[in-house]
């Protein structure tokens, strides 16, 4: 039973700089791609950052040089570094996991965790 929780989100003031953490158990997270995405109400889902296997990552343009992935795969945890949030930033943030494409890269994840509720004012 694959299971993904999120923890660090809540209430933060722009330009602050909180890490979210997904912690995931019943899957190996060793070669596997992690990714986060979030979503506001009445918006389209968007990808935020994924890494692959590999390490390599990957950063919606909106977020690029702000935000930081990382994982661990010991601990099968993936963390979200963001830096000078901003307003924009608000949203529910999920995380979500799933095999490296062929060649490299992230393209499908099949397991996704409920979201923690980032609010930047």
């Amino acid at each position: 039973h694959v299971q993904l929780v999120e923890s660090g989100g809540g209430s933060v003031q722009a330009g602050g700089s909180p890490t979210l953490s997904c912690s995931a158990s019943g899957y190996t997270t060793r070669s596997k791609c992690m990714g986060w995405f979030r979503q506001d109400p009445g918006k389209e889902r968007e990808g935020v950052a994924d890494i692959d296997g590999d390490g390599s990552t990957n950063y919606a343009d909106s977020v690029k040089g702000r935000f930081t992935i990382s994982k661990d795969n010991a601990k099968k945890i993936s963390y979200l570094q963001m830096n000078s949030l901003k307003p924009e930033d608000t949203a529910m943030y999920y995380c979500a996991v799933g095999p490296m494409a062929y060649g490299g890269g992230c393209e499908d994840f099949g397991y996704w965790g409920q979201g923690t509720q980032v609010t930047v004012s």
